[in-house]
């Protein structure tokens, strides 16, 4: 069986307003945006998408207002990373009625789990889903790193289907892609900054937060990196590097990325620019350096080949 899922799926914003409330006609907006973009899936309850600071509640509702809005155009991936199992299982039961293809979770952000302890979570929580499963590595959050060798052990799993990595280690990812044997285990990364590397590595594609505001741009980057497209592959890097300068360091806060992304997707009109607590948006400031540098990149996409 061939990897089911590959290229590029966002892992989607979650537009709030300024009650706190979920956005529905901001979910419908950056559904369609992404559709029309040419993405390969859906991605929510990600990093990007804001999920730990969500309440449940607004969790749920984002699910199924997501799985409404895509229509079964593409595959929605759900976030189901806590600190519960139970509460995870949860989100991964309304997952499956909404009709999602798959679910994702990092470890449990809490304990500083062992490997051993790593491996006994997912196998268990492989165990109780009825959705496929994908690992989350994501050690700058989580505070702990999947060792190759427990995700080659988790990948025997016949509903472990995957791993996404944001660690930004292209070391560790490539010792994924030659210790994992199995054609239908997909493998992702997270920063767009070496997406096209890895997919040059035999990587799956890119789980993209730049993939938000320009998704088309990320897909053809991923669609000249399976073709070895090295002249397009330059191009299309340097405007993924211009955007990750200019939109994701702005300011001084560990948290510019989201920041920056909300903030960008907000004067493209996709969404207010709303975050869930306790991250607040740019202040209006910076919110001006963010427009400036969003007219410069907009006018260097006009001239790509896209």
């Amino acid at each position: 069986m061939a990897e089911k899922f590959k290229g590029i799926i966002p892992p989607m914003i979650t537009p709030i307003l300024s009650n706190s409330k979920l956005d529905y006609d901001g979910v419908g907006k950056i559904v369609n945006h992404l559709i029309e973009g040419g993405v390969n899936g859906i991605f929510i309850l990600g990093t990007t998408g804001e999920s730990i600071s969500l309440s449940y509640e607004s969790r749920r509702n984002l699910i199924k207002e997501t799985a409404t809005r895509i229509e079964g155009r593409v595959p929605l991936l759900v976030g189901i990373t806590d600190t519960s199992i139970e509460e995870s299982l949860n989100l991964a039961s309304l997952a499956y009625e909404s009709g999602a293809e798959a679910v994702v979770a990092t470890p449990p952000f809490y304990f500083h789990l062992g490997q051993e302890e790593l491996f006994e979570y997912y196998w268990d929580l492989a165990n109780q889903t009825k959705l496929p499963l994908f690992l989350y590595n994501m050690p700058s959050m989580t505070k702990i790193s999947m060792s190759v060798e427990t995700a080659v052990r988790l990948s025997q799993h016949p509903n472990i289907i995957g791993l996404k990595d944001s660690s930004a280690n292209t070391v560790y990812f490539q010792a994924l892609k030659y210790s994992i044997n199995r054609k239908d285990f997909s493998l992702f990364v997270g920063p767009e900054e070496i997406m096209a590397e890895t997919v040059l590595m035999g990587g799956s594609g890119g789980v993209t937060g730049g993939a938000n505001l320009f998704p088309k741009l990320y897909v053809k980057m991923y669609e000249a990196a399976l073709a070895h497209d090295f002249d397009r592959i330059k191009i299309f890097q340097k405007q993924i590097l211009e955007i990750a300068t200019l939109l994701y360091t702005v300011g001084k806060y560990n948290s510019s990325y989201l920041k920056g992304v909300k903030g960008a997707a907000s004067l493209l009109g996709l969404c207010e620019n709303q975050m869930a607590s306790p991250l607040k948006p740019f202040l209006p400031k910076e919110m001006e350096k963010i427009s400036t540098n969003l007219e410069g990149i907009m006018a260097n996409l006009n001239k790509l080949p896209l």
